[in-house]
């Protein structure tokens, strides 16, 4: 349910905003009236995915860290810097500073009801590339795509299971290579397709 409301606000905030077809509604010169150049605007998109495969591991590291504490069944008695360093270990690229310490600032898992969840905010930008690249393929102003989307995506909230909402919206489950083409990151070995109930059942 946090990915599906995180999913609507991306799309809508961050994505349709560098779109060529929808800044040349309002986006003009003051003077001239003349619309944002495409080279400026390539250096915006550009400018965006600047350091996104380092972004993205952060993420990651954070989600790590998250869940390195909830599945601990004992105590914590071990320096809480190295337990950090430990739990993002897959996902570092820099060495860390010998002080850094995420923990005492990550008020997310701590207080701010992302305990055990804030993988939830890279899944949300999977499902939200992922979704947004209907609207690619269709237009983004196709009226029946935003009518599925705001039907299936918006308006049901909790009453389906979130899962069964996206793919009635999208006819097929979320993957990766969206976000990945988008951040102009390679696409060639990272491909992640969600599993289904059946492939939990099985395993």
């Amino acid at each position: 349910e946090m990915q599906r409301s995180l999913v609507g606000s991306e799309m809508c905030i961050e994505t349709v905003a560098v779109e060529k077809d929808f800044l040349r509604t309002f986006a003009q010169h003051y003077q001239t009236g003349e619309p944002i150049p495409d080279e400026l605007l390539s250096q915006v998109v550009a400018s965006r995915n600047a350091d996104a495969g380092y972004a993205c591991l952060r993420q990651i590291s954070f989600g790590l860290l998250d869940m390195a504490f909830y599945e601990k069944t004992e105590r914590l008695t071990e320096d809480i810097r190295e337990f950090e360093h430990q739990a993002w270990q897959a996902a570092a690229i820099l060495p860390q500073p010998v002080e850094t310490c995420m923990s005492v600032q990550f008020s997310h898992i701590m207080a701010g009801g992302y305990s055990a969840g804030y993988y939830s905010y890279k899944w949300a930008e999977v499902l939200e590339a992922d979704a947004f690249r209907k609207f690619k393929e269709e237009g983004i102003f196709n009226r029946k795509v935003a009518n599925s989307f705001r039907r299936n995506i918006l308006a049901q909230g909790g009453t389906r299971p979130p899962m069964e909402l996206y793919t009635a919206f999208r006819g097929k489950r979320p993957n990766t290579h969206a976000l990945l083409v988008r951040c102009d990151l390679p696409t060639t070995c990272l491909l992640y397709t969600s599993p289904s109930p059946r492939d939990y059942a099985a395993s």
